[in-house]
C-alpha cells in the first residue's frame, strides 16, 4: 500500500513533499500524493505554488481511507462505518490526524468491530429463523449499534480521547 515511500504522517508527507519539489523530482512527488490517496488537482496547487503544503490533516487522512478501501473494498455495514470515519474526520482534526498515524488502519479499526461482534452474539429467537427460512440451525447475529460502533472506531483511532 505504502510501498514506495512508506506509511507517513501527514507532517511525513508533507516534508517530503517540500525535499522532492526542492530537488525538482515533480515525478516522485507526484508518486508520493498518488502512493498516499492526495488528488492530483491538490498536487497541482502545490506544484504550482497555490498552497503551501502538499495536504493538510483531512487531505491526509481521507487520502489514507481511500487508499485502503481500494485494497480491502468495505461492502454494506462496513462502507457505512468507512463514511461514519470520514465524516468525522471533516469534523475532528485530532481524529484526521490519529487516523493517518502510522500502524492505526481501516483493517484494524473493523477488526476491533469484527471481535466485539464475536464477543457479543446474541441468540435469534427461533421463529425469526423460521421466517427467514432457515431450517436446523442455531443462528446468532453480533453487529454493534450505530452508538457502539462509533465508540469503538473513537477508541481505536483516538484511544477513548474525544
Amino acid at each position: 500500500m505504502f510501498d514506495k515511500f512508506g506509511e507517513m504522517d501527514c507532517e511525513g508527507i508533507n516534508q517530503a513533499a517540500e525535499g522532492l519539489f526542492n530537488e525538482g523530482d515533480m515525478d516522485s512527488l507526484r508518486l508520493l500524493a498518488k502512493e498516499n490517496g492526495i488528488p492530483e488537482e491538490y498536487t497541482d496547487l502545490y506544484i504550482r505554488g497555490e498552497v503551501p503544503q502538499l495536504c493538510d490533516p483531512l487531505t491526509a487522512a481521507l487520502g489514507k481511507l481511500e487508499i485502503e478501501c481500494r485494497e480491502l473494498k468495505p461492502q454494506e455495514i462496513m462502507e457505512d462505518w468507512v463514511e461514519y470515519i470520514k465524516g468525522r474526520c471533516m469534523e475532528s482534526e485530532s481524529l484526521a490526524l490519529a487516523v493517518r498515524r502510522q500502524g492505526k488502519t481501516l483493517k484494524g479499526c473493523i477488526g476491533e468491530l469484527l471481535k466485539w461482534s464475536f464477543g457479543h452474539q446474541q441468540k435469534i429467537d427461533p421463529e425469526i429463523v423460521k421466517a427467514a427460512g432457515i431450517s436446523n440451525a442455531k443462528v446468532t447475529l453480533g453487529i454493534p449499534g450505530a452508538g457502539t460502533a462509533k465508540k469503538i472506531i473513537r477508541e481505536y483511532y483516538l484511544g477513548g480521547k474525544k
